[in-house]
């Protein structure tokens, strides 16, 4: 049952993982982290009225004597919740936004079953106010709980609670050894984050290898943020030997993964063709996928594409457009301002007009 968000823990990353080497090096900044989902109302489920019991036509029978009335059969009490361990009743109450309804099982599975992932949930919802009122205190003791019944899920919530000092002072040691224990059991996150630790050197000595070493496990179980950071060291050579093609094809998968970052560095070796054969089509349409997702650095070169005409076919408009929005969310060119300035009075009110509706303000102006 994932319950719990990764938390990036970037606070050091950025000097030892330094941007691609590419057409323009530069590598994106990493995206904050999706809050959690707002708590909604819960709607009473209509109840039905069950259907009348068909009885079946009775054929004629000679007259008897009248016996006195059976008593009726009770039918049996329906099985409780908790008693079905395999039914996730809970999380599927959390995925709908049925809070209140996910704390009335969780806490049923929680108390009657000893459910640790009930209890983990039970963590998760009053951590964030869901269904409940917010209360740090008794959401790390049910973490605690669950964490003392072996469930890695609570190990890491637990241990992000620690790292920020939510619900009172941080406690870094015991977030180090809940992160690792987590991680042996095979949390992607905390293999993930535990890595980090190692790598900006505060809370644990500076260990590359053992930063590298994480990473791997995390990118192998799938971890995006994880692939994306070890294409970052094979690119470098950061505690592991450079390898060109080990980074694009990490870049690769945490690019079909959705991570924008990894869009844009694969985007750019697709379009050089390097460590990939070159594919300047599936380049840029990368880039106009990221740039959707308003990466400033996709914006930049897809803007540069358009201009210039080089694996797209020629739009001033619309990549001047995308330079006004790039240079909207702080990064500027130069050199694309004036190719803006060269534009005649009405294409450049166009520009503006288009980069406007994009980004609800009056760029350029």
């Amino acid at each position: 049952m994932k319950l719990l968000r990764p938390i990036l823990l970037l606070a050091g990353l950025s000097m030892t993982m330094a941007g691609a080497s590419a057409q323009i090096s530069l590598t994106p900044a990493a995206q904050p982290p999706a809050s959690p989902p707002a708590a909604k109302k819960e709607a009473a489920p209509k109840q039905k009225a069950p259907p009348a019991a068909k009885q079946p036509t009775a054929s004629p029978r000679p007259a008897a004597t009248p016996q006195p009335a059976a008593t009726p059969t009770p039918f049996p009490a329906p099985a409780a919740t908790f008693e079905d361990p395999n039914a996730d009743l809970v999380y599927g109450a959390y995925q709908r936004g049925l809070y209140k309804t996910a704390f009335d099982l969780a806490m049923t599975r929680a108390q009657y079953n000893g459910d640790p992932k009930a209890m983990t949930m039970l963590g998760e919802l009053y951590a964030n106010g869901l269904g409940v009122k917010r209360d740090y205190a008794k959401a790390a003791d049910w973490y605690q709980r669950a964490v003392d019944a072996g469930d890695r899920e609570a190990m890491f919530a637990l241990a992000m609670m620690r790292l920020s000092g939510r619900g009172g002072n941080s406690n870094r040691e015991q977030a180090v050894k809940l992160l690792a224990s987590s991680a042996k059991l095979g949390n992607a996150k905390a293999a993930y984050n535990l890595a980090l630790l190692y790598l900006d050197g505060n809370t644990l000595p500076q260990d590359l290898r053992r930063a590298a070493e994480l990473l791997r496990a995390a990118a192998d179980a799938g971890n995006p943020e994880a692939q994306y950071a070890l294409a970052t060291f094979y690119k470098e050579g950061t505690g592991v030997p450079k390898d060109l093609d080990k980074a694009v094809r990490l870049l690769q998968a945490a690019a079909l993964a959705d991570n924008v970052d990894a869009e844009v560095e694969y985007a750019i070796a697709l379009y050089n063709g390097t460590g990939t054969p070159r594919n300047q089509a599936a380049a840029v349409a990368l880039l106009r996928k990221a740039a959707r997702q308003n990466s400033p650095i996709a914006q930049n070169r897809l803007a540069r594409v358009l201009i210039s005409g080089q694996g797209a076919p020629m739009d001033k408009i619309e990549g001047l457009k995308w330079h006004l929005v790039a240079k909207t969310a702080g990064k500027g060119d130069p050199e694309l301002d004036e190719r803006l300035s060269e534009l005649s009075p009405e294409d450049r009110a166009k520009v503006q007009e288009a980069a406007k509706k994009w980004t609800g303000t009056t760029a350029g102006k």
